[in-house]
């Protein structure tokens, strides 16, 4: 009698290797979804907005999918264009630095260190904001909040760093390789705001 009952099987809990292998796969997929999303040149911060609020709902188990990063890159581009727009046009000022600092105009070197570090100051928040976007906040208010955090969690910033020179030589070696880096750039970022979060 005993023999015949049915004992209730809990559900098989996924393996540590399984679920950090799937985040990684998560990732690789959504640095594909952020470099379409980028290929309107502005859409950068839209596209890394979308892609850390999709490894948001990922990593905490909730659902979502490519429909659910669309709608978020539609909504996050409203503002984020401009966005976009401004940090062009900063490259563009670092790069007049830098090319003052190879014609050897007096003080050059010096204008182009500091162009160079404000970009990738810049950078970092924008990474920084883009991780904590959410549907209807306003890009200035992230921004400023971002630089703030950029300057206050100085490893945070150092490792978002080391996350676009990853990007950076995955493209000078292997130029496909770029592309998927890119959703772990988004999730270093969404990394480092939790980390600064529950400092």
């Amino acid at each position: 009698m005993a023999q015949a009952r049915v004992k209730a099987r809990a559900p098989r809990k996924e393996s540590v290797f399984g679920e950090r292998f799937a985040v990684f796969a998560e990732c690789l997929l959504t640095g594909v979804w952020i470099a379409v999303a980028c290929l309107g040149v502005v859409t950068y911060p839209a596209a890394f907005a979308a892609g850390a609020r999709h490894l948001r709902r990922s990593t905490a188990h909730e659902g979502g999918g490519r429909r659910e990063f669309v709608m978020d890159f539609r909504a996050a581009v409203r503002g984020g264009w401009i966005v976009g727009l401004a940090g062009w046009a900063a490259v563009a000022a670092v790069w007049v630095d830098v090319q003052a600092a190879r014609a050897g105009i007096p003080g050059g070197p010096f204008v182009g260190a500091v162009g160079l570090f404000a970009l990738i100051g810049l950078t970092v928040a924008g990474l920084r904001a883009a991780a904590v976007w959410t549907p209807g906040a306003r890009w200035r208010a992230l921004l400023a909040d971002a630089g703030r955090r950029t300057v206050l969690d100085p490893a945070g910033s150092f490792l978002l760093v080391g996350g676009l020179a990853v990007v950076a030589c995955s493209a000078l070696f292997v130029a496909p390789l770029a592309v998927p880096v890119l959703g772990a750039v988004a999730a270093a970022a969404v990394a480092v705001e939790e980390r600064y979060r529950h400092r």
